[in-house]
């Protein structure tokens, strides 16, 4: 098993980069592995670039004063080296980058709880619906350079790391949302169905940490139907 933990180099006396923790239980001597994270803290950040990776300027302004539109702590640094290392047992960091093209190192925000919300959802799709590895991550992290280049709202969860939008791609791996129900189409009512075993939980006490935005969308010219999830803390819904 692996999972992400992250911490703020605010001192200058840890060096940025990745830290494998290897944790054994005495008794089992089963193993643990926690990967951890130096970010580049947010203080150490100025202008749109960091080490020539656009990132463009966060809102100055939280949205509505609320602490969770305020910017990130930190950067995690992404290298090809350590791009496809596991955050949790069934996700990588590569899967959460920004999709502007640029080079290395790249530059990344993400947030424990999404990966944890998103472990969560994957077993329920497992135990209901479909068997799969993993899920399909679309978009996680944006910058607020490439946020606005696509035209999304300001203060979009995806600037923030706990944001992503899913979907179901196992058979064939494709890139696309599989035909969950079988009707020999792929179309929202596939990606309906990834929504309602998310929506099934909301509600229930232990879920509570979890509770975020939760959204379907329609196939488009420029991409599948898919779910948006985020872990802003309070409930919203929107979206076809």
């Amino acid at each position: 098993m692996r999972s992400l933990s992250l911490a703020n180099n605010e001192k200058n006396n840890e060096k940025i980069g990745f830290y494998p923790l290897r944790i054994v239980r005495a008794e089992s001597r089963e193993v643990v592995t926690l990967n951890v994270f130096v970010m580049i803290p947010f203080v150490k950040f100025q202008g749109e670039y960091l080490n020539g990776y656009r990132i463009g300027s966060y809102p100055s302004v939280p949205f509505k004063g609320l602490s969770i539109y305020e910017p990130p702590r930190g950067f995690i640094e992404v290298s090809r080296e350590n791009e496809n290392i596991l955050v949790s047992p069934h996700f990588t960091l590569k899967q959460f980058l920004c999709k502007q093209n640029e080079g290395y190192p790249k530059y990344v925000v993400l947030r424990e709880k999404l990966l944890l919300k998103l472990e969560l959802i994957l077993e329920k799709v497992n135990e209901k619906v479909y068997q799969c590895e993993t899920l399909h991550i679309m978009s996680g992290y944006r910058t607020p350079y490439y946020n606005e280049i696509i035209g999304n709202v300001k203060y979009s969860r995806h600037l923030y790391g706990d944001a992503a939008d899913i979907f179901i791609d196992e058979n064939p791996r494709d890139e696309m949302m599989d035909d969950l129900n079988n009707d020999g189409k792929m179309d929202y009512r596939d990606a309906a169905i990834l929504y309602e075993v998310i929506d099934e939980v909301y509600g229930k006490a232990w879920y509570k940490p979890f509770i975020g935005g939760l959204a379907r969308y329609k196939k488009t010219s420029s991409h599948g139907p898919f779910v948006h999830v985020d872990t802003r803390g309070f409930w919203a819904r929107w979206g076809d």
